[in-house]
């Protein structure tokens, strides 16, 4: 059942996702080579809740930690360990924060140090794929016009859409309906309301869509052992149209990045 949200509400999730926002820019100066995702994990932890957070993660379902860390062939889930970054690593960080009863969750794929042109580019496409994605949730449309616009525009760079995880509904749980695929076809799943909110997330890998998931019973990795790209934004639907609760922002303050991804999807 979808949980349509009141303005007050949304408001309150907007505080949620953008303590995300805060402490994956936090984050982001401290993703280097030599540096453990154990360290990383203590960092956003002590950070959500100085301000006033609770790790939304930390013992969801069991979960062990704050973030998953996934570096790599790593698709999701990783679990934070005390093996340093490497130059020329990527790693998926997901987040997420309890805060006013509401959950916030989104993550972002950093590079660590240098990293070749065709990790760049895997980067690149899934980053922009989140974007066709998000402008696919508007009124009039229905749940698989997000995925099948992910999936058309990846699929032409011959990259990999993982099937079995997908986006999801966002409110006062973690994972609420729908359910937003990375895939599909046009015209079918669930039609969007205006107070409506999920966490659009693409996966993608640089070869097969097919994974695999290590005997932690958490971390989920390619087939093939490719590299994997993952980002995430939380995006409410007000007056027909997404808006952006997350941002990527402070991440691009701390790196001394200059963009206007986001200028379209603020009200």
């Amino acid at each position: 059942m979808i949980k349509i949200k009141s303005k007050e509400e949304i408001e309150l999730m907007r505080e949620s996702a953008l303590m995300v926002s805060k402490t994956l820019g936090i984050l982001a100066k401290e993703v280097k080579p030599g540096v453990t995702t154990l360290y990383l994990d203590k960092l956003a932890e002590e950070f959500i809740r100085d301000n006033g957070g609770i790790p939304g993660f930390l013992g969801l379902y069991g979960f062990p930690n704050t973030l998953c860390m996934s570096p790599n062939a790593q698709v999701v889930h990783g679990i934070p360990n005390n093996k340093p970054l490497e130059n020329g690593d990527i790693i998926s960080i997901d987040c997420g924060v309890l805060k006013n009863g509401f959950y916030g969750d989104h993550a972002y794929t950093f590079e660590v140090g240098e990293v070749s042109a065709e990790i760049k580019k895997l980067l690149t496409i899934t980053k922009e794929s989140l974007y066709v994605g998000i402008r696919e949730f508007r009124t009039g449309n229905r749940v698989e016009d997000v995925g099948w616009a992910i999936q058309n525009h990846v699929e032409k760079h011959g990259y990999g859409v993982v099937r079995e995880l997908v986006g999801h509904g966002l409110g006062k749980k973690m994972h609420e309906d729908p359910q937003m695929p990375n895939y599909g076809k046009r015209g079918r799943g669930k039609m969007f309301l205006n107070g409506m909110v999920v966490a659009i997330e693409p996966m993608i890998n640089m070869g097969t869509h097919k994974i695999d998931q290590l005997r932690d019973g958490w971390t989920i990795l390619t087939k093939d052992r490719k590299p994997s790209a993952h980002f995430e934004h939380d995006v409410a639907m007000i007056n027909g149209k997404p808006e952006l609760l997350s941002t990527f922002q402070y991440i691009y303050d701390a790196l001394g990045i200059v963009s206007d991804e986001e200028k379209e999807f603020r009200i």
